[in-house]
């Protein structure tokens, strides 16, 4: 079955056949799941039709605007985030994603889940069975790093023993505060089993990426394309087997990466890091798994047999 899918998706990448690749298995290991909805699915729910963004951004204000916009005051409440977390396994169930790493940011608990750690885990768990059965949820916690680590403290309480949780996740800001700030976090994720991710080297240095991936002990990265920037980093990341969960679509519209052909996945990968090719944010890019892939092939970045290399490895557990 793998050697007839790897077939099917090399064939469908040379022929730049989109929605035959939305029919083969893959990975989506970092999605913002309510910036990642079905956007045909919301306008049906709600009539409106959510644009996506159409340039370059010039900062991140741009797009915190964007999210004011088109997610604002339309989804308050219990029943709107409902909705909008439906709407991301229906796009991901659409594009063939068979693994899913999801999750709702601490201070969601209260202000939509009614502070019922259970309710918010039957959420996405329900959602699931309704939505997509055969997908594999990978339950994640999201922090965001603007906040204070005692109000993250209090926030993650009801999460800590919680089997359901796969992994956590630190995003927003890199400059926001000190990367060592978190490690007690950290240090109690881990003992919970927790794997143990953030968002480095999106904006920061490499170096940015080797030192939060040593201080905070972690198993994988969220972006990390700054590593390519130097190759002490790269073959750091190799030797200490950290996966680098990358979207290129979302670099190219932050202006991070200038051109998708010189996309710094090509390096790493190449290199022999752990790479895995996302989503991101689909509503806000316009770009499902399917979508970074063909673009990685079009441009010229990456060969095809290439890429169906990422893509399995993106459905096995991670060293």
């Amino acid at each position: 079955m793998a050697d007839f899918y790897s077939q099917a998706f090399i064939q469908a990448l040379k022929e730049r056949d989109r929605k035959a690749l939305q029919k083969i298995p893959k990975a989506d290991l970092h999605n913002h799941c309510v910036l990642s909805g079905s956007r045909d699915f919301l306008e049906k729910r709600t009539g409106r039709r959510i644009e996506p963004m159409k340039a370059v951004l010039q900062s991140m204000q741009e797009m915190d605007d964007w999210s004011g916009k088109n997610i604002g005051s339309y989804f308050d409440g219990t029943e709107g985030r409902k909705l909008l977390i439906e709407a991301a396994f229906v796009q991901a169930a659409s594009d063939g994603v068979s693994i899913l790493e999801v999750g709702e940011d601490v201070w969601g608990l209260g202000e939509f889940f009614h502070h019922d750690i259970g309710e918010l885990i039957d959420c996405f768990q329900q959602i699931r069975e309704r939505t997509a059965p055969d997908m594999k949820l990978r339950l994640q916690i999201g922090l965001s790093r603007h906040c204070s680590i005692p109000y993250l403290t209090e926030c993650l309480k009801p999460f800590w023993g919680r089997k359901e949780f796969y992994s956590i996740d630190l995003y927003g800001d890199e400059m926001a505060q000190p990367i060592e700030n978190f490690l007690p976090i950290y240090e109690k994720a881990r003992e919970n089993g927790l794997k143990l991710k953030a968002h480095v080297g999106e904006w920061g240095s490499a170096g940015d990426v080797v030192e939060a991936v040593k201080i905070l002990g972690l198993d994988e990265v969220q972006h990390g394309i700054a590593a390519a920037d130097s190759d002490e980093a790269v073959a750091f990341l190799k030797e200490n087997h950290v996966r680098l969960n990358i979207t290129p679509t979302s670099n190219l519209m932050l202006g991070r990466v200038k051109d998708a052909a010189q996309h710094p996945i090509r390096k790493l990968y190449r290199a022999g890091v752990d790479v895995t090719v996302n989503s991101d944010d689909v509503l806000v890019f316009d770009s499902d798994v399917s979508g970074e892939y063909l673009l990685l092939y079009q441009s010229g970045c990456l060969e095809a047999e290439e890429l169906d290399a990422i893509r399995i490895n993106g459905l096995k557990d991670p060293v």
